[in-house]
């Protein structure tokens, strides 16, 4: 039997022996999510350097799996993109957690919003896809609005609460202020660090 993925004909695989004993079924769950894992690394790092048409072979490669492993994970193109940029998202606010707890508050914020512009460098390679008007990257608009903004704005007003003075900004406003600083920069060492420079002067503009 034959199933179309990524415009490419696949043959279908043997089906799962059922009766397998459970130690055995809890090894295969852990290296499914290994292969997991190691697909989103090779997949992000190939749309950084390469952009989102990369070639199928290019990410499992990288990811040190095969191409049908990959189509199991990700059946389509747009799941491993969306999948790429959600846990991307995931890492960066939950680094606010993490700042938050060891960090006063401005210090917080400072570092979080220089995590927030290394993630901007690494969707730079996904741009063209999550702009591209396909309802399949819908969804990741409302996560963007749901998740980062908010995340933003709880630190702003830690910091304001701390008693550091900060003008009225709007957490959206601000997000998409150091994404225009950051197009184009790349992962590259330089780029980074030329946007790192510039948002760090839009940080010290944040204070009142």
């Amino acid at each position: 039997m034959f199933r179309r993925k990524w415009g490419v004909e696949m043959r279908a695989g043997p089906a799962v022996a059922e009766g397998r004993d459970e130690p055995a079924t809890r090894r295969m769950r852990a290296d499914a999510r290994q292969n997991l894992d190691a697909l989103l690394e090779a997949a992000k790092a190939e749309f950084a350097a390469s952009g989102v048409d990369v070639p199928v072979r290019a990410i499992a490669e990288r990811a040190g799996v095969g191409v049908g492993t990959l189509y199991r994970h990700f059946p389509r193109r747009s799941d491993l993109i969306s999948a790429v940029f959600r846990r991307e998202m995931d890492a960066c606010v939950d680094a606010a957690d993490e700042f938050a707890a060891a960090l006063p508050p401005d210090e917080a914020l400072d570092r979080w919003v220089l995590r927030y512009t290394g993630f901007v460098a690494t969707k730079q390679g996904l741009a063209a896809a999550l702009h591209s008007g396909d309802p399949a990257y819908a969804p990741l608009t409302d996560y963007f609005s749901t998740r980062l903004a908010p995340t933003l704005g709880r630190l702003i007003d830690s910091a304001r609460s701390s008693g550091v003075a900060i003008r009225d900004v709007e957490p959206e406003e601000f997000l998409a202020a150091v994404a225009n600083l950051c197009h184009g920069a790349g992962p590259h060492a330089a780029g980074s660090a030329q946007a790192e420079r510039m948002v760090r002067l839009l940080l010290a503009g944040l204070r009142a």
